[in-house]
């Protein structure tokens, strides 16, 4: 019997041998393999880092371009109201009085200017959802349909952007 054990063992470690071969040759597969997803992996990862950084540099020039939006929404009254008090000054009213009002409205769009802010002079243009806000609508045969006839209120871009669109009657045949 003690011969059969030694038989049986030698089987056993000529087994074990070849397994051995085996399984380190899988490994250096596997190894080959997980070097090349981790090198994948690194690669994925360094891309989203450099996609995530030029979103995040996007969205801060985002925020110093249209930063001043909150700002001009609330300022744009005040250009309202000096060009309302323009049009209806009384007959009493000094030219020293009135040319202090226009000199006070250039200087307001002049700074308004410096910051990108312009406005929108849809005078005798065709009507533009995006720049334009109908609030009336007439007949003029003699005019095309779509063509502003009359500005309301202008309206205002902060850069590209229509902040305030104007406020126009526009003819529709």
């Amino acid at each position: 019997m003690s011969k059969k054990k030694n038989e049986s063992i030698s089987d056993e470690d000529i087994n074990s041998d070849s397994e051995l071969e085996e399984q380190e040759e899988l490994n250096e597969i596997s190894d080959e393999e997980r070097i090349s997803e981790l090198e994948d992996t690194l690669l994925r990862l360094r891309a989203e880092l450099d996609n995530a950084q030029k979103r995040s540099i996007a969205e801060v020039e985002k925020a110093h371009k249209y930063g001043v939006e909150r700002l001009l929404l609330e300022l744009l009254p005040v250009v309202d109201n000096l060009e309302h008090a323009l049009k209806n000054l009384s007959e009493g009213i000094s030219e020293s009085d009135k040319e202090g009002v226009e000199l006070t409205l250039k200087s307001f769009e002049s700074a308004l200017d410096k910051f990108g802010i312009s406005p929108i002079y849809p005078n005798d243009d065709d009507f533009d959802p995006i720049q334009h806000e109908a609030v009336s609508v007439i007949k003029d045969p003699k005019q095309n349909d779509n063509k502003i006839v009359e500005v309301l209120q202008k309206g205002w871009n902060l850069h590209e952007r229509t902040i305030r669109p104007a406020r126009v009657v526009v003819v529709k045949n």
